[in-house]
């Protein structure tokens, strides 16, 4: 029987994986495959979905998540050979992936016989100004969509609310536009009702010239950090930064790790599991306009942040 992918696509930090989380938590008795596509050196997205940084992770409620390592062909191969098979895959794209490209990857006549593409859904920041739909990349992420999803709409007022719906819909006329406060999209409009339903192949767009336009650069630490030197560093960079994420042990909660998230401007942390042995204590992942940042920059202010006692 074919397993239908959900591919999650949208910009850096506009909620991809609070998406794939509340899917994984929500599962209501399917089993949801979650291949999570990160960019940057160090998997942090499979820690925050799964709590683990490596390999397959199995969830209690029958759900898997997996990193995304190589070729997608291959990894959508190593799922569809699991048992018990996967009732469905979800993809989620890294945030400078153009969806165009990947649907054109899954057309392929082998994959589509085994898991043909569903349904696309691309996730959008309702908290920032709608003028930030003019960005080209951001178009194509929303030229692909089935359904959009405007993510921290209670960080927004209605009419900000209502502008960036509207500029949505002026790109994507066909899709349908939901609000998904904490994560939350409408199974029925991500996953077939019937499993025995088959997906059309779709039209491809053309194309585009590839760019770099954005570079990752990671930084670790063997020792904990002080939170205040390190709130202070990130505002140092924050300017320079689309996005950031990562995991660190403070001196403040020894043996426990903090998960911080910067995306949209907004900075938050929220409580992690324990320090792993053999992994360093702080991984942080830095995402930004190529040559924004050095690494010399980065080395030099993070440094700041460690206890040297």
């Amino acid at each position: 029987m074919p397993v239908p992918i959900l591919l999650v696509a949208g910009f850096l930090g506009a909620g991809k994986t609070t998406i794939v989380n509340h899917l994984l938590a929500h599962a209501q008795g399917r089993r949801i495959a979650a291949v999570v596509n990160d960019f940057g050196a160090i998997n942090i997205d499979a820690e925050l979905i799964a709590g683990a940084s490596d390999g397959v992770v199995s969830l209690s409620n029958g759900c898997i998540c997996c990193t995304l390592e190589g070729d997608l062909l291959r990894t959508l191969a190593t799922l569809l050979r699991r048992d018990p098979r996967p009732e469905f895959i979800v993809i989620e794209t890294s945030g400078i992936a153009d969806p165009a490209d990947i649907v054109r990857n899954l057309m392929d006549p082998v994959i589509w016989k085994e898991a043909p593409l569903e349904t696309v859904l691309c996730v959008v920041d309702a908290a920032q100004p709608a003028a930030v739909l003019n960005d080209a990349l951001l178009r194509s992420q929303l030229r692909a969509a089935d359904v959009v999803a405007l993510s921290k709409v209670d960080l927004a007022d209605a009419a900000a609310c209502a502008a960036i719906r509207d500029a949505v819909r002026a790109v994507r006329p066909a899709a349908v536009v939901v609000d998904a406060l904490h994560g939350e999209v409408p199974a029925a409009l991500l996953f077939p009702a019937d499993l025995d339903h088959v997906s059309a192949p779709r039209e491809t767009a053309p194309r585009r010239p590839s760019s770099d336009r954005f570079e990752t650069l990671s930084w670790t630490s063997e020792r904990p950090v002080v939170l205040p030197r390190l709130q202070q560093a990130i505002g140092r960079l924050a300017p320079k930064l689309a996005r950031a994420k990562g995991l660190f042990e403070t001196v403040e909660q020894p043996g426990r790790l903090t998960v911080f998230q910067l995306a949209g401007g907004r900075a938050t942390l929220g409580a992690g599991g324990v320090p792993s042995p053999g992994v360093p204590r702080t991984r942080i992942v830095f995402i930004a306009e190529m040559g924004a940042l050095s690494r010399t920059e980065i080395d030099v202010i993070m440094q700041g942040c460690v206890d040297i006692e």
